[in-house]
This record gives C-alpha cells, sequence and structure tokens, in this order.
C-alpha cells in the first residue's frame, strides 16, 4: 500500500499551551493532533474540511465543457480531488497533490499545468476516521457499507479507499466536440477491466439536495498504484479496502466567467441525467 501524505513532527509547548491544549481537547472531543492541524491550517492560511467545486452539475449535463481553469490552479484550492479535462478530454484524478488524466485510449498519464478544466472537486484532505471494510462485491454495496460511517445526509464527505481489487471496472470519455452534452459523451465511453490491481479510489459522497451544483451520492475515480491504470470507478470487488473519511462542513462554489457558461440554459433538472451517465456501464 503506499504512503500516506502525513508526516510526524515533534515539537515542546510551553505549559500554558499544553494545558489550553488539553483543556480544548478535553471539551471537544477532538484528539491532541486534531486541533493542531485544524490550529495550523488557521494560521497558515489553509482550508479545511473546505470543498472547492469548479462550475456545476448542471452545467456539465448541459455540455459546458470549455476550460474555465487550468490544471495548475487546482494547488490553490486542494491536494485531492476529482475532474474532468477541456471537452471532457478524459477523468481527473488528484491525488497528494499530482493531477492524473486517464484517457479514452487506456493511458494514463501526468496532467500538463496548461491543461484546460471545466469541472473540478477539491479538498486539502485531512482524515478523520478510518475504518476497515469488506468483502466487498459491487459497487452498490459499497455505498451500503460507507453509508452508516457519514454523519448525516446533508453533509459532503471526501473519501479515499485503498486496496486490492480482485475485479475492477472503470470508464473513462472521449473529448467531444462543441454541443455535445454528458450523455452524448459517455453514451460512447470506454470502459476497462482489470483483475488483481492495487490502487486508491479518490472521490466525493455528496448531498440529494445539492444535485443542481453535484452529482448526488458517491462519485469516485480509481488510480493504479503503478500509476499506469485510471478510470471513472463503475464497479469492483475486493476482500478488504482501507477507507478514510474527511467530513465537509464548508463549500466554495467558483462559477466559470466564460461567455459559453453565461449564455447556458442550467434550468433543467439533471438528476435523471446524472443518474444515466454516472452508472452507465455500456460499451
Amino acid at each position: 500500500m503506499p504512503e500516506t501524505s502525513c508526516h510526524g513532527l515533534h515539537v515542546s509547548l510551553p505549559s500554558g499551551h499544553w494545558s489550553a491544549l488539553q483543556a480544548h481537547a478535553s471539551r471537544t472531543g477532538e484528539s491532541y493532533s486534531a486541533v493542531i492541524r485544524k490550529a495550523l491550517a488557521d494560521y497558515l492560511d489553509l482550508e479545511h474540511h473546505t470543498l472547492w467545486q469548479l462550475s456545476t452539475s448542471t452545467a456539465v449535463v448541459e455540455g459546458v465543457f470549455g476550460d474555465a481553469l487550468h490544471v495548475r490552479d487546482l494547488a490553490d484550492h486542494g491536494d485531492f480531488g476529482i475532474g474532468t479535462f477541456e471537452q471532457l478530454d478524459g477523468e481527473g484524478i488528484l491525488l497528494d497533490g499530482v493531477c492524473w488524466q486517464a484517457c479514452a485510449d487506456g493511458r494514463l498519464r501526468e496532467a500538463p499545468p496548461e491543461e484546460g478544466i471545466p469541472f473540478w472537486i477539491a479538498t486539502h484532505f485531512e482524515s478523520e476516521q478510518r475504518v476497515q471494510l469488506g468483502p466487498v462485491s459491487s459497487f452498490e454495496q459499497l455505498g451500503a457499507l460507507l453509508d452508516p460511517h457519514r454523519p448525516g445526509a446533508n453533509l459532503f464527505v471526501a473519501l479515499r479507499i485503498r486496496g486490492v481489487f480482485e475485479e475492477l471496472l472503470v470508464r473513462s470519455v472521449s473529448r467531444v466536440e462543441a454541443g455535445a452534452t454528458l450523455l452524448d459523451a459517455t453514451r460512447s465511453q470506454t470502459t476497462f477491466s482489470h483483475q488483481a490491481i492495487s490502487g486508491t479510489l479518490v472521490g466525493f459522497w455528496s448531498p440529494t439536495h445539492a444535485s443542481s451544483l453535484n452529482i448526488p451520492g458517491y462519485h469516485l475515480h480509481f488510480l493504479s498504484d503503478d500509476h499506469r491504470h485510471g478510470g471513472h470507478l463503475l464497479d469492483l470487488k475486493a476482500a478488504s479496502l482501507d477507507v478514510d473519511f474527511d467530513f465537509q462542513s464548508n463549500l466554495r462554489l467558483a462559477l466559470p466567467e466564460t461567455r459559453e457558461f453565461l449564455t447556458a440554459d442550467l434550468t433543467a433538472d439533471p438528476t435523471a441525467a446524472l443518474e444515466e451517465a454516472e452508472t452507465n456501464q455500456g460499451q
């Protein structure tokens, strides 16, 4: 399994700081590590437990695929996340600060800094809870096993899931022409099946009440440990998985200022189209 991106730090605290830390941890139930991480994040002006999102799910459904920002901009908003590229040119995975592009021809490459992005979700990942789940026989069962660990139905959750997957089905979409919709793209997607492959699932659970902004339910992308394979998760089977949760109580939405976005009709309900696009396993 890959190393986590956390680092150890030994520090000496004055008695007053130590007493205040103990009192705060006792009052809130937080661990010392959690309190210190939050304090450092505040002092260093880092956003913690904040989900940053570029554009909306409705815009994606309606085919707003032009570049609003670039891969190099992601570092300002997180080290972990998923998204796509200009004109839906593959599936995006951001893990440990590195952005990967899973192309429709099966290639996986590190995305160039100048690559355009129309839609992305990112956060500075901080594991708040770790559990081991398994066995898992399907994507549907994975969701059922994850559900009890969420704090409720109304907050966002970032998930990092590691393990060896006995079976894995992922997809990637091809670059589309202007005017195409999300369903047009996924109906011509390419799927890839893998066996006995180790890697990480990166993604989020989003509440139903945010369906016009985000993709409700579990949305996960895969990155293999050898950095040779990746894509949007469709199905899986695994004996055991290690899951880290980061509960997101803040949402920052960045709306594109492009002409394409400003003139798009975004009044339609995207729910049905998102459901078809996210679960379609056809070739």
